[in-house]
């Protein structure tokens, strides 16, 4: 989703704002926050505790945590990225389940020149431009795999991008995956903390998972609603750009300490 030059910015950090009024941004299709829970499926189903991203307990259980349906996905990016943050990223595997709840995104517009969509479709894009909530990954600096979720209606290009996850579940296969020893305290904060890390930790690849329907039931990769509380947001400009580098399009939960980069304080 981004054209990129190793080289660091100064970030301008904006509350609970990216320069667009909520009525501002077009939504062709209007979601309003109604549950993407099926009928009979409740909310704080027990399955151990799992610390959320204020510190408190969060019960899962992964089996009444349906995907997030599609019209989540069919709007505006902007969007997307707000109402992602503190969602859950599950991956099944085999008989266990990795989970993370989602810290830090990044959205990519129609138009936009950091996007890979700018310059039109090709057999490498053409997830961006093909139904929303699919999932559209790869590969950067020669041996790193993004991930990102396709948003706007089909033929329509928009997207979002992954950058950071707090582990919840799985922890110690996410640091297998990682090659990464968790005796290290500071490690646990590096298991999902960036894009390329956060594919590792939940084995997303092209191969595997580009154009993986995410809001499939029976998928092996999903994004799901636990009924966390909102978090506190943040925007700043995007990571590493050189094209529409002035642009507050990074939405991070603020305060939180497994966001890449410097963290964002509350």
């Amino acid at each position: 989703m981004r054209s990129i030059r190793g080289h660091h910015r100064k970030e301008h950090v904006r509350q609970e704002s990216d320069g667009y009024s909520a009525d501002d941004i077009p939504d062709r299709s209007r979601w309003q926050g109604r549950t993407h829970f099926r009928k009979g499926e409740a909310r704080g189903s027990r399955r151990g505790g799992a610390r959320g991203f204020e510190g408190t307990l969060q019960e899962v259980n992964v089996a009444k945590l349906p995907p997030l349906r599609r019209d989540f996905y069919d709007r505006d990016p902007r969007r997307v990225s707000r109402d992602l943050l503190g969602k859950l990223l599950i991956r099944r595997e085999d008989k266990r389940h990795l989970i993370a709840r989602i810290v830090e995104v990044e959205a990519y517009l129609e138009g936009d020149p950091a996007a890979h969509s700018f310059a039109g479709r090709t057999a490498r894009n053409a997830v961006l431009f093909g139904p929303p909530g699919h999932a559209y990954v790869y590969f950067i600096y020669g041996n790193h795999w993004c991930f990102n979720v396709s948003c706007l209606p089909d033929g329509i290009a928009g997207g979002v991008l992954f950058r950071a996850a707090e582990p919840i579940e799985g922890i110690e296969a996410m640091a297998q995956a990682r090659g990464i020893s968790l005796q290290l305290a500071r490690n646990s904060r590096l298991l999902a903390s960036g894009p390329g890390r956060l594919s590792e930790a939940f084995g997303i690849t092209r191969l595997r998972d580009n154009n993986k329907d995410l809001t499939m039931p029976g998928s092996d990769l999903w994004l799901a609603d636990d009924g966390c509380p909102r978090p506190k947001i943040a925007t700043t400009v995007r990571i590493g750009l050189t094209k529409a580098a002035e642009r507050p399009l990074r939405y991070v939960i603020r305060g939180n300490p497994f966001v890449s980069g410097k963290k964002v304080t509350p």
